[in-house]
């Protein structure tokens, strides 16, 4: 273990004689005179029940804690709010979505700021919680990263077919053409979800996931990796380790989130066809971070990035399909290859993207997911 200081702002509540309620108040929670000396890490999710995307986030931020006890740091987890963008579609809910990204990144800077925790890692699953987290990153700009929740494994018909939420969107209008009948519109209804994870297409918490591995906030496969794929777990439990690292750099959001950092992130998702809601997402995190990004950009990049992805809602695929082609780092390795990508920019693991695609296998062969340049 490094011994240089990491503690570098949890000190000032942790050290001084001056602040002894501040460490009684600490020593309640279960700390010790040892962990008074060590680095303090914020562990925030954004867990409810009430959301396949977001109800297994506690279970994930239990992992992060391990992880981050076996760095040899405190972690101090907190949760934030949500809003499914699925289960309020179609109804006044949705107008407390968008507000609700600005919602977490107001509470997780809050509680990051008033309780003084050194680093920070989030555990994001839907739409809007990405965004959020990304943005409280960046005004914080402390050694930070991002563990996406994951992606919803597919859901299958009586006929077999591959569905997903969006074929539940689309189940209604089929029936009122009279192309389905009731019972398998609630066939479909019924086994568009199978479990836990966000919505499997290239919908607005995968394309955002996405643009943020490829900005280099996240570690390798975050965002491919389904929710209960056991490499979720251990990504989880890396995590610790990885912040700590930055920690003894003092790498910093802002040193990650440059401007070609997020013409890496445009980049990929405009190959994957990602939503649209990244424009506003994107530009939100970027005034954040301090780094200036307009529409005219993402116009630019999509003028000469072509679209290869077949994945839903416009293709037949969906994220997890994409995950056993070789995922998202494989997908970037082929771009890289391509000079599409800008491969000197730092990632949170403390190397370049480049030298994190060195050793990434190639996409599998016989894919049909990503199409050739």
């Amino acid at each position: 273990m490094s011994t240089c200081k990491l503690n570098r702002i949890s000190a000032a509540i942790t050290q001084p004689k001056s602040q002894g309620a501040s460490q009684a108040m600490l020593y309640a929670t279960g700390m010790t005179e040892q962990d008074m000396d060590k680095a303090q890490i914020g562990i925030a999710s954004v867990w409810y029940d009430g959301n396949p995307c977001n109800r297994h986030l506690l279970e994930l931020a239990g992992w992060v804690k391990q992880g981050v006890a076996e760095a040899d740091m405190i972690g101090m987890r907190f949760n934030t709010v949500g809003v499914s963008d699925a289960i309020s579609m179609g109804t006044r809910g949705m107008s407390y979505s968008l507000q609700s990204r600005d919602l977490i990144a107001d509470s997780i800077e809050t509680v990051m700021g008033g309780q003084w925790y050194d680093g920070l890692i989030t555990i994001p699953g839907c739409d809007k919680n990405m965004p959020g987290v990304m943005m409280a990153m960046g005004r914080l700009n402390r050694p930070a990263l991002m563990v996406y929740g994951g992606t919803i494994r597919p859901g299958h018909d009586q006929r077999q077919q591959t569905i997903d939420i969006g074929s539940a969107f689309q189940s209604y209008g089929a029936y009122l053409a009279g192309s389905i009948d009731e019972g398998q519109r609630s066939d479909i209804v019924r086994h568009a979800c199978p479990g836990v994870g966000a919505c499997g297409g290239m919908y607005t918490a995968n394309t955002m996931a996405s643009a943020i591995e490829a900005m280099g906030m996240a570690l390798p496969y975050s965002a491919s990796l389904p929710a209960t794929d056991p490499g979720k777990q251990q990504e989880c439990l890396r995590a610790g380790q990885a912040l700590r690292h930055l920690l003894e750099r003092d790498l910093k959001p802002r040193d990650i989130m440059t401007r070609d950092a997020f013409e890496n992130a445009l980049t990929l998702i405009m190959v994957l066809g990602g939503s649209t809601n990244a424009v506003l997402h994107l530009i939100a995190i970027a005034r954040a971070a301090d780094v200036r990004l307009t529409l005219d950009d993402f116009q630019a990049c999509s003028d000469k990035v072509p679209y290869l992805a077949d994945l839903k809602p416009s293709g037949r695929y969906v994220m997890a399909d994409l995950h056993q082609a070789g995922g998202i780092p494989a997908v970037m390795k082929y771009l890289l290859q391509n000079g599409l990508l800008h491969g000197h920019c730092m990632t949170v693991t403390g190397h370049s993207l480049a030298d994190n695609l060195a050793d990434v296998p190639d996409l599998r062969e016989g894919q049909k997911i990503i199409r050739p340049l």
